[in-house]
């Protein structure tokens, strides 16, 4: 066919499709059937090149007019080797009666020894081989630079003895820098010239192309392993239909339309297998403190084989380095990225193609998710995030997460692998800094004003209603526990953003720690709260915001009064910038406060004094959960003192506040209270059932230091009824309990 070449020259090296347009009027002028200008285009570069001879002259004719007629325009007269079309057939009969290529049964990619890690996945494909098996198709997928091409082929080299008609591997570069992704068609041509098929017998079409294939390997046991697959239209067309045929495919995204398939998600090593690894191919054997700087550079890695395997062969060839040397250099590198390259073979280059690969309002969706402080989201950050409804934040997620780019790590939660996250952030870097930072506002209003929400289902505090002026989106509650449920779900993100804000937005710092008050009391560890608290405090107090100021040195003292320190001080600066302010529910919090502290010292004259005057704060300004609160303290008081059916008669009306206000918490800590009370009195029937609904209704709502107390309580039960092994159980979960929450008073 170097002929055909000769007159594409003649003609003035026209264009591709120049000429499939120009042969395609002339097919329709003559009423002859044409195809679609793409597929023309391919035939006529397969021939141009030698490719793919066609099997009938008629199919070549077309174009040849359309040539010579160009070449006529182009350049006068032609030599009649070129311009006759006799010539030209006598040449196509040649040309397409060439003997058969030798068949190639065997192109699978070379197996790596290093093979770590992989055992039950490749045994799960080995399993899908055995004779009777029901699964013919196996798709593998995973984030780049996973190990999935290195997986099919190990197991198509361990099966490779029971295909013995032909073990093929295709590249079909859908993410391969500088390669468009392979045409089905060409692949076709490919295997079927492999299978011995001479070029001139191989049909034009895709769909003949793929019934010859199935054909051919219908009857044979052919393993096909298709490498970096782009979606279901590139690899239905290649998938044979015999029964004794397998199919591995490998692909950066999940196939999931591809019916009939079993999908294999490839994740990262485990960390003892990503150690292995390293070692191995960096020729190294690590003893002693090297071993934890081992494990520190795989960590680094995000135990992703690509990365390890890069960084490990870097220090193959540099056997000055030490493992300590390189471990340290890893971790204070601000580009991580930029150490794990090596020309083609790099993780950034990998990440790049499946970026590419996104359409741009997606691109632009993956740069916002570098500008999260946090490490995991869901679609109502990400709406926030990028000023889109939720409805498309979840259904780009869904793509996202299709395409592998992030995780799912619960139903509608995700989260990036590390590298993946520093690659999403060094986008998110080069964006306009206005864009950025109106971003990043957004998503702190999104956090900022739903953990507001939520906190005032958590203390049922009344508090000034924030507008929504900046439109930011917000989750709103109905019940204390969906409330719980979303701050323990956020608490790594509502603190990320806290630390975000601290050298940024001293206010919001002071905003964002005063709505993790209540989460922090219950849940701790209360050494940290300590110093948010602290932070808060000092920043309030620089922004001379009084009101915030005395907020933080309530928050603070309350935690302090948990680790077993007696605050005084604290609240009475609070009781002092609440009354300055005018602001009567944090005045009456720090009178509760203070009584608490009169209560703990033995104080019962002042401690009642101080609570009956936050009671009637409490009532004056409307808050029914402050006053059943305050009248707690006051029956513990009079517990403490003796007066046990005094105590009893404020309980009772309080844990009806409580039930009537819907406030789990309080309940239970009404339930065992109470159960306290008839402990003293030797009611241990009473005291038991109380002190049970107490402790179940702590674990509902998560409070751990109250399920403590009661269970303290309920073996102090056990002991004064003879139930000396019962009663030492239950003390030795509440000792655990307290000293896994740090309350060492407890």
């Amino acid at each position: 066919m170097t002929r055909l070449e000769e007159l594409w020259v003649a003609a003035g090296n026209p264009t591709l499709q120049r000429v499939a347009v120009a042969t395609e009027a002339r097919m329709k002028a003559t009423r002859t059937p044409t195809q679609s200008p793409r597929s023309l285009m391919q035939r006529i570069s397969d021939w141009r090149s030698g490719r793919n001879v066609p099997s009938r002259f008629e199919s070549l004719d077309p174009v040849l007019v359309t040539l010579i007629a160009l070449a006529r325009q182009t350049s006068g007269p032609l030599p009649s080797v070129l311009s006759n079309r006799s010539a030209w057939r006598r040449l196509w009969k040649a040309a397409s009666t060439q003997p058969v290529r030798p068949t190639v049964l065997t192109s699978l990619r070379r197996d790596v020894p290093t093979f770590v890690g992989r055992e039950a996945e490749v045994q799960r494909i080995l399993d899908g081989a055995r004779p009777g098996r029901v699964v013919c198709i196996h798709t593998v997928d995973g984030m780049p630079g996973v190990g999935k091409t290195t997986l099919v082929t190990r197991a198509a080299h361990l099966l490779s003895d029971r295909f013995p008609d032909g073990r093929f591997f295709v590249e079909l570069n859908a993410h391969t820098p500088g390669q468009v992704p392979a045409d089905p068609a060409e692949v076709l041509a490919t295997l079927l010239t492999g299978l011995g098929i001479a070029p001139s017998h191989i049909p034009d079409s895709l769909n003949a192309r793929r019934d010859l294939w199935r054909d051919r390997v219908a009857t044979k046991r052919v393993l096909l392993v298709l490498d970096d697959a782009r979606d279901q239209d590139q690899i239905e067309p290649l998938l044979p239909a015999g029964p004794d045929c397998l199919t591995l495919i490998t692909s950066r995204r999940r196939l999931i339309a591809l019916d009939s398939a079993l999908p294999l998600p490839l994740d990262t090593l485990e960390p003892d297998n990503a150690i292995d690894l390293f070692c191995q191919l960096a020729q190294r054997n690590p003893q002693g403190d090297d071993i934890a700087a081992v494990a520190q550079i795989v960590r680094l890695c995000g135990y992703l084989p690509l990365a390890i395997v890069l960084l490990a062969g870097r220090l193959a060839h540099h056997p000055a380095w030490t493992l300590d040397g390189l471990a340290q250099e890893f971790r204070a590198t601000h580009d991580r990225l930029a150490e794990l390259d090596a020309g083609q073979r790099a993780v950034r280059a990998a990440f790049t193609a499946s970026y590419d690969n996104l359409p741009p309002d997606r691109q632009h969706l993956f740069r916002t998710l570098g500008l999260h402080p946090g490490t995991d989201f869901d679609a109502y950050a990400v709406a926030a995030l990028n000023d889109i409804p939720l409805a498309r934040a979840r259904a780009d997620l869904d793509a996202l997460y299709t395409d592998n780019l992030i995780q799912e790590t619960t139903p509608g939660r995700y989260q990036m692998h590390d590298l993946v996250r520093e690659y999403a952030r060094a986008l998110a870097s080069t964006a306009a800094p206005g864009d950025a930072a109106e971003a990043v506002r957004r998503l702190l209003d999104y956090y900022q004003r739903t953990a507001a929400g939520a906190e005032r289902w958590l203390t049922r505090r009344p508090r000034p209603t924030e507008g929504n002026s900046t439109g930011a989106l917000v989750r709103v509650f109905d019940d204390e526990m969906p409330a719980l449920v979303w701050m323990r779900t956020e608490r790594a993100n509502l603190l990320a953003c806290v630390e975000y804000t601290a050298d940024r937005d001293p206010a919001r710092v002071v905003s964002l720690t005063e709505v993790l008050a209540a989460l922090l009391e219950r849940d701790g560890p209360w050494s940290s709260a300590v110093g948010l608290h602290e932070r808060a405090a000092e920043t309030a107090r620089c922004l001379d915001n009084r009101v915030d100021y005395a907020n933080a040195l309530t928050n603070l003292g309350i935690v302090q009064c948990h680790i077993g320190k007696q605050p005084v001080d604290l609240f009475r600066q609070a009781l002092a910038l609440y009354r300055e302010t005018g602001y009567p529910v944090g005045e009456a919090d720090a009178l509760a406060n203070l009584g608490g502290l009169h209560r703990n010292a033995g104080d019962y004259e002042q401690a009642v004094d101080l609570l009956q005057q936050a009671r009637t704060l409490y009532r004056e300004t409307g808050n029914p959960i402050g006053e059943a609160n305050t009248m707690l303290r006051l029956g513990s008081v009079l517990r403490d003192s003796g007066d046990y059916g005094q105590a009893a008669e404020l309980i009772q009306p309080a844990l009806i506040l409580f039930r009537e206000n819907g406030f789990r918490l309080g309940t239970a800590g009404a339930l065992g209270m109470l159960g306290a009370v008839r402990l003293q009195t030797g009611d241990y029937g009473q005291a038991t059932d109380f002190l049970l609904r107490a402790v179940a209704m702590f674990r509902e709502v998560g409070n751990r230091d109250g399920e403590a107390i009661a269970l303290g309580n309920l073996g102090l039960v056990s002991r004064d009824i003879g139930e000396h092994s019962r009663a030492a159980d239950l003390i030795q979960q509440a000792v655990t309990q307290f000293r896994e929450i740090g309350h060492r008073l407890g």
